[in-house]
């Protein structure tokens, strides 16, 4: 009876592993990956060794939004993934004169971004980009150490892998979307 008992014991840990498995690795490969930040350029929004979870869905039903912290493969070397907050959205015309930044959405209207989680301007040369269609414009919240589209240029849609859904650690900083916010006013 005991040698039954250890055989019916792992045929129960193999049953519910093939389970685990199942139901965890399609979440994992095509709805949620974790991400952990590294570097300054979204400070002091996100900290270096944050934990993130990546939501990887939602963006094949819907849209970016200007505003969304956003995970990416950086355009010059996709091996490398970056997060950004997306400013301006494709049709656009972005415009950065003296740090302060605004749009010029495609119905002709103008929109300045107040930025409360941009802390730190920086330096930066004044620039004006119109976005073409299937494209952003992102930059980071700690503006001087961001390597962003004011340098290397717009982001193709294809390279956004989804949007920052939740920060699990540190634990005294859980949210859901953490960083988001709708930059355009109601």
């Amino acid at each position: 009876m005991p040698g039954e008992k250890r055989d019916n014991f792992f045929t129960e840990l193999l049953k519910f592993a093939i389970i685990a498995v199942v139901i965890v690795a399609p979440i994992r490969l095509f709805v949620a990956k974790p991400f952990i930040v590294s570097g300054a350029s979204m400070e002091p929004t996100f900290q270096t060794g944050q934990y993130l979870i990546v939501d990887e869905l939602s963006y094949h039903f819907e849209s970016p939004l200007r505003g969304d912290v956003i995970i990416f493969k950086y355009p010059l070397d996709p091996s490398q993934y970056f997060i950004k907050r997306i400013i301006g959205l494709p049709g656009e015309t972005v415009n950065i004169r003296g740090g302060a930044v605004s749009i010029t959405k495609t119905d002709g209207t103008t929109l300045n971004l107040t930025e409360p989680y941009v802390k730190n301007i920086g330096n930066g040369a004044d620039m004006s980009v119109t976005i073409p269609a299937g494209q952003y414009f992102v930059m980071g919240d700690n503006r001087p150490e961001s390597s962003d589209s004011r340098y290397w240029g717009l982001l193709p849609a294809k390279n956004i892998v989804g949007r920052a859904f939740v920060r699990l650690l540190p634990v005294n900083e859980i949210g859901v979307l953490p960083g988001s916010t709708n930059a355009d006013p109601q």
